[in-house]
């Protein structure tokens, strides 16, 4: 699916308008607002958006700026300079010229970037966008996966009795800052999955964040059936069912893409639970790439996984019913894993004999992972108390698990005036 051409890539003068307009930059640095503001002020501070901004526009409107020589200098300037930042070495490049790492995966259930991309909610969503954006100017290689949400979160309304209302917007991928992927020859880029009765396909989007790119999965294509066209539908929204399908896209269909696309990043973080079946779909990787048993692809692979938690009670990870994980995943253990259905249910259970006991995302991005770690100081403290019971006969100061204190990109979240 192709984004219709803006009328802006007709004009002589005005084509670069497109390029800025898909770069999520603009989030944090201001310098472009003034080009959006002078093409439609209303829509630009309704939206935020410079991709619908640019749309949007008339003919009329965009030839009289097509024709004005200091807008077309002032887009031409930008462009460059925006050239210049994603090319220029940054800090890891001048610091870290021989580090071994070349390729992080960020895998989140949400990304808080800019509301012109409305697929999160809060905490967790922010976080990750930031740590994008924090990754872009230092130069960290580093690429994001999430999913496209057709709605996203719902916004609140409050009515004449003071109850809230959810309303649930739909996100047009043609009005939002993203384009598709596409493989070297030019075409979209869609993941096949097997689910239970049906072949589902996925579509995959891209949003430039300065140097990071961050790819969307989105399973609303037209070749899928209505209820497997839905499930990338809502972000927390639906019941267990809609998250398990859910979490399946975004970790295995996460990791196929990375390969798909030619990308082997040598590190895989997790930031919550939500993506720990990338872990599983690594360490199929690496049975297919050199012929090892699972046990011995989880070890080597979970070398190469983070997991960083951001729960502060138990309850808050999600669990699934053992006859759900059955139904979705019984055959990829049998045939692709080639262990029984009991030994994958065991990497999400404290105790892998009973089998009444739920599915835990959280225990299997745990034992799926090399290095654990929570969100501030204290929070390692009441994680290493969660996590306990997985850690029999441990004194709880040597639980591994430590902590990483969640920070912001401050540029995001600077008063505009601060630019000038």
């Amino acid at each position: 699916m192709r984004h219709a051409e803006p009328l802006a890539t007709q004009l002589h003068g005005v084509e670069l308008l497109s390029e800025l307009a898909l770069e999520l930059r603009a989030s944090w640095d201001h310098s472009t607002d003034d080009v959006w503001r002078r093409i439609d002020p209303e829509l630009w501070e309704l939206t935020r958006n410079p991709w619908v901004v640019l749309q949007s526009a008339s003919e009329t409107k965009l030839k009289e700026l097509a024709a004005d020589t200091s807008f077309r200098r002032r887009v031409e300037d930008l462009v460059l300079a925006r050239r210049g930042y994603e090319s220029s070495p940054a800090w890891f490049q001048r610091e870290h010229r021989q580090a071994p790492l070349s390729g992080v995966a960020y895998f989140s259930m949400e990304f808080g970037l800019s509301e012109a991309l409305p697929i999160y909610s809060g905490g967790l969503g922010n976080v990750a966008g930031d740590q994008l954006k924090a990754a872009s100017d230092l130069g960290v290689p580093i690429v994001g996966i999430g999913l496209l949400y057709q709605q996203g979160y719902f916004r609140q309304v409050i009515d004449a009795h003071g109850q809230q209302i959810e309303l649930y917007p739909y996100n047009s991928p043609i009005q939002l800052p993203i384009s598709p992927v596409r493989d070297s020859a030019g075409e979209l880029v869609r993941i096949e999955f097997a689910f239970p009765g049906y072949k589902v396909w996925v579509r995959a989007w891209q949003a430039k964040v300065g140097r990071v790119r961050l790819y969307l999965l989105d399973s609303n294509d037209p070749a899928n059936p209505p209820a497997m066209r839905g499930i990338t539908s809502e972000l927390y929204g639906g019941g267990p069912e809609l998250r398990l399908q859910q979490e399946l896209v975004l970790g295995i269909g996460g990791w196929r893409l990375l390969k798909r696309l030619g990308l082997e990043p040598e590190v895989c973080h997790l930031n919550e639970g939500h993506a720990a079946f990338a872990v599983v779909e690594r360490a199929r990787d690496f049975m297919e790439m050199t012929g090892q048993p699972f046990e011995v692809a989880l070890a080597v692979t979970r070398a190469g996984n983070l997991f960083t938690t951001h729960t502060p009670v138990a309850a808050g990870f999600d669990h699934f019913d053992p006859d759900l994980i059955r139904i979705y995943l019984e055959a990829r253990a049998t045939n692709f894993l080639r262990i029984s259905l009991h030994d994958l249910l065991a990497l999400g259970r404290l105790d892998p004999a009973d089998d009444r006991e739920p599915f835990n995302m959280a225990y299997l991005a745990m034992r799926g992972s090399a290095a654990l770690n929570g969100v501030s100081k204290l929070h390692g403290e009441v994680s290493r108390r969660i996590f306990a019971p997985l850690f029999p006969r441990w004194p709880i100061g040597e639980i591994p698990i430590g902590h990483v204190t969640n920070g912001v990109h401050t540029p995001s979240w600077d008063s505009v005036y601060a630019d000038r």
